[in-house]
């Protein structure tokens, strides 16, 4: 159980401590030049995440899980900073306290909805009290689901209007998206009764297909940015970071079926 709860540990906070690094940089593009103390708070927020994603790098499975028990409470407590900043954020544009910045509402509430996530998975981790599997499939569905059609929206929006072909691909998944998390959440709600295997397997093979088109679409739409082939004001970092995501989601799906049916999935 040690070596399982190190592994996990580092490929938690690995993928989320760089998610955390790139959300301040994205805030902090966002924001107007006059606010500087939000400004230099998000310049805070990201060497501290970056420090973090070093140190995580540097550890190795053979590391002693009281060291990894205790950096993992030092990240949550740095997470449950950035959740704050984020939230004060979303407060200030719902208030109309920084018009003319470039942070959309629905943007500031996702990435602390991901900041939240990852505080919760280090409680959990640090407290060995993961959830069942059919609970844990069905959560972390309905999570990454809301995630991946909030990408789908931001695309659309960040997309120059003359990109009409990718806004409309964009504004398809986005409809997708909403439609599959309708869908689980109907699945949560009838559950226990709902959490056969049967059932499980299908949802996941249902989400896994969905996901695999948007995870093409935004490499696709990175490698156009990439190459400026496309017209959008969608930062090439910000790209890759939604990919990454969606391959992160894939990766989830996989290790879900593996573990309720027994067999790999392709």
């Amino acid at each position: 159980m040690s070596d399982a709860f190190v592994a996990r540990s580092l490929e938690e906070v690995r993928f989320w401590s760089r998610i955390m690094k790139e959300h301040s940089l994205f805030l902090r593009l966002g924001f107007r030049c006059e606010d500087t103390l939000l400004i230099n708070e998000a310049n805070q927020f990201y060497t501290i995440f970056e420090n973090i994603e070093s140190r995580a790098n540097h550890f190795t499975l053979g590391t002693d899980p009281n060291t990894i028990k205790r950096f993992n409470a030092e990240v949550h407590n740095a997470v449950s900073h950035i959740w704050l900043f984020k939230r004060k954020v979303l407060g200030l544009i719902l208030t109309c306290k920084l018009p003319g910045a470039n942070n959309f509402p629905l943007l500031v509430d996702h990435v602390s909805r991901e900041a939240n996530y990852f505080r919760n998975r280090l409680t959990e981790l640090n407290t060995g009290r993961l959830e069942p599997l059919p609970d844990a499939i069905i959560d972390e569905n309905v999570f990454f689901l809301r995630i991946m059609a909030d990408h789908a929206k931001f695309i659309s929006h960040l997309l120059d209007p003359s990109e009409r072909k990718l806004i409309d691909q964009a504004n398809n998944f986005s409809e997708e998206f909403d439609q599959l998390l309708f869908q689980a959440r109907d699945l949560e709600s009838m559950r226990p009764q709902s959490q056969t295997v049967p059932l499980l397997d299908q949802f996941l093979d249902q989400n896994r297909v969905s996901v695999k088109s948007l995870r093409d679409f935004k490499k696709t739409a990175r490698d156009l940015i990439a190459a400026c082939r496309i017209k959008s004001i969608i930062h090439p970092l910000l790209a890759d970071h939604v990919f990454r995501e969606a391959e992160h989601f894939l990766f989830i799906i996989d290790v879900f079926e593996n573990s309720l049916t027994g067999r790999t999935s392709q």
